[in-house]
């Protein structure tokens, strides 16, 4: 289980973002000021930072600044309503790895931060392979042979979780708790219509997702089974 910290100067903000990741399996502590989140971090243990720049101490960069000059590599995603250019590539310039932007979906965020960890944990190949489709989770990509998928984030996130077990069953509760948000009414056959649309842009040449009636789905890399 990833232990992250989530810096989040907002204090119901925080509580449910930390809901929403434990229940995703995440291990969370949460930083309120840029003064606590340096101290937590001396400490070390994170798998990754999400880090607000509106803190009331200092910016978010200041704090990002001075885990870099320490020599602290901890993944860091900042999330920000800021959507000017200019603070995007002084984050980066900084050393941020992603950035994400209020409002968001906590499924987009959740499947970022996977990405990122299976990055920090130094796979050989972002790629995975699926019969003919190819799934790039560190640089967002998903092709089927030459063709690039066209996906919106929950189709994205559905097909992340599916790709991440080829061939074995997630049950539609796991699928539903990831796709949609801690507090999105979600209706009764949410989960089938994201189904049918990516298996619709998987087309006939892709993978083929199967119903296991009354346990979930399996994604297998021939299409033609």
């Amino acid at each position: 289980m990833a232990r992250l910290l989530v810096v989040e100067d907002d204090k119901f903000m925080a509580r449910g973002l930390s809901a929403a990741l434990r229940a995703l399996g995440f291990s969370i502590d949460v930083a309120h000021d840029g003064a606590e989140a340096i101290e937590m971090l001396r400490d070390g243990g994170f798998g990754l930072v999400t880090l607000d720049l509106g803190l009331p101490d200092e910016s978010g960069f200041d704090v990002l600044k001075r885990m870099r000059r320490a020599g602290d590599k901890t993944p860091v995603i900042i999330l920000t309503a800021r959507d000017a250019i200019e603070d995007r590539i002084t984050g980066l310039d900084l050393g941020a790895d992603d950035y994400v932007f209020k409002p968001f979906e906590v499924s987009e965020l959740a499947a970022r931060i996977r990405a990122l960890l299976r990055r920090a944990q130094g796979e050989a190949s972002p790629e995975i392979h699926v019969g003919s489709l190819c799934f790039d989770g560190v640089h967002g990509e998903a092709r089927v042979g030459e063709r690039r998928l066209e996906l919106r984030p929950r189709e994205w996130v559905l097909l992340e979780r599916l790709v991440a077990r080829p061939g074995k069953v997630i049950s539609k509760d796991r699928l539903t708790s990831e796709i949609f948000g801690f507090d999105e009414p979600v209706a009764p056959n949410a989960v089938e219509l994201y189904v049918a649309r990516l298996r619709q842009k998987l087309g006939q040449d892709g993978p083929r997702i199967r119903t296991v009636r009354g346990l979930g789905y399996v994604l297998e890399g021939d299409a033609a089974g």
